[in-house]
């Protein structure tokens, strides 16, 4: 017999081999067993009576499920907060002047530094919980406000354990190269030196870096910098990702794409060359409409480029102290609509099927599809496109994760 059987369902797969905006299959069924979805169809193609069927039946009048939804670029993990810069920003100060002063990143780096693990353990999880109060059923979780090893390493290990003792799959990424530390202040490669020499093998040895990110920026590391870091990551068999783009137009998107890698995120000013290139390789863009909107940027992520192109596009948080101190997933998927005019079904699949790619987990998750682990979200709506068109409200009734029902967000065993 299967574990559950959802009975009375609206499926929005997500899953472009059904042949429905969606993905959608109506007056439907949904089985699991052993943590797995075991079958999807109509209901009317069930092979005998629901109760001879299932150890458990939920009839769920209607209501619509969704892949689990993924948080594909965050940076829960951090100690402090930066509501005064918020201020700053708002009388006139850029992200670039802040950071060049000494704040900006290196502020939380400051504050990160000086917490233990259980202070920042305690930190995140208010902003963890309310995105698994969302349906976030998988997401990731970057280091970069350490900048020298233990502290790299206490971050890691800190997402790790919120993996762990919560019901969300976590997605860790080495992102040593966000900034330039005040310890090497005039030595960048210096730096890179350490973060390839020292740190990324720590974190390599202690199992901690699923992947590894840089950020290629002007105000960050050049594009020669970080080749240096992911020729290191290859070495290590670790994929790579990169903050492409975001300020300026180095050609981050397309080098990133040139080492085969997952995601490029932000793409703000992302050039024709690496669109084409993030073609050519399978690279998603990520989209962080979050960070857009908290900075007051004016240049667009070139859309209807990545559409031409074929190229994937993922919808994430951001989740940061700084550029986007954003906790609903939910929000950017509105935010995706309304600012970068993605269509609704477009801002869905970059929370699941895209999200999946952007952390190379689409064999696990991000569809509805047999097989495939057994990640839903159970939404009160009328029509998928309700999620992205409703402002602050929150329709989900539950999510289930490995096939458990998450009735409530708590600690694993609580």
């Amino acid at each position: 017999m299967w574990d559950i059987l959802w009975l009375d369902a609206r499926l929005a797969t997500m899953d472009t081999d059904v042949a429905a905006p969606y993905g959608a299959i109506e007056d439907a069924a949904l089985a699991v067993k052993d943590g797995r979805i075991a079958w999807l169809g109509r209901r009317a193609e069930l092979d005998g009576a629901p109760e001879t069927l299932a150890k458990q039946v939920y009839w769920i009048e209607g209501r619509w499920i969704t892949p689990g939804l993924i948080d594909c670029h965050t940076h829960l993990v951090y100690g402090g907060n930066r509501a005064r810069e918020f201020e700053l920003r708002l009388q006139g100060a850029s992200y670039e002047e802040l950071a060049k002063a000494g704040g900006g990143i290196l502020s939380t780096v400051d504050a990160t530094r000086a917490a233990n693990e259980a202070a920042l353990y305690g930190g995140a999880v208010p902003r963890l919980k309310t995105l698994l109060g969302e349906g976030v059923t998988t997401l990731e979780i970057k280091s970069g406000y350490g900048l020298e090893r233990d502290s790299e390493l206490k971050q890691l290990r800190v997402a790790r354990a919120l993996g762990r003792d919560f019901q969300v799959d976590v997605v860790t990424s080495f992102l040593a190269a966000h900034a330039l530390p005040p310890e090497y202040r005039d030595d960048a490669d210096g730096y890179i030196d350490a973060v390839i020499g020292d740190m990324l093998p720590a974190a390599v040895q202690a199992g901690l870096a699923d992947a590894v990110d840089a950020f290629c920026e002007s105000i960050a590391f050049t594009p020669e910098q970080t080749a240096r870091v992911f020729d290191a990551a290859q070495q290590h068999g670790l994929p790579v990702k990169l903050h492409a783009d975001q300020l300026s137009d180095l050609g981050g998107a397309g080098l990133v794409a040139r080492y085969g890698g997952l995601s490029a995120d932000h793409v703000e000013y992302t050039n024709a060359e690496s669109v084409a290139r993030m073609a050519e390789a399978g690279t998603v863009a990520t989209l962080l409409p979050g960070a857009f909107y908290c900075l007051r940027e004016t240049q667009l992520p070139p859309i209807q480029a990545f559409r031409d192109a074929g190229v994937a596009m993922a919808v994430a948080t951001d989740c940061n102290p700084g550029s986007a101190p954003v906790n609903s997933l939910l929000l950017m998927l509105s935010m995706a609509c309304t600012l970068f005019r993605l269509t609704p079904e477009e801002a869905l699949a970059g929370v699941t099927r895209n999200a999946a790619r952007a952390l190379g987990q689409e064999d696990r998750v991000g569809t509805l599809t047999v097989g495939k682990q057994a990640d839903l979200c159970v939404w009160g709506v009328d029509e998928p496109a309700e999620l992205a068109y409703r402002v602050g409200f929150n329709p989900l009734a539950y999510a289930v994760k490995g096939g458990r029902v998450r009735t409530q967000v708590s600690r694993t065993g609580d």
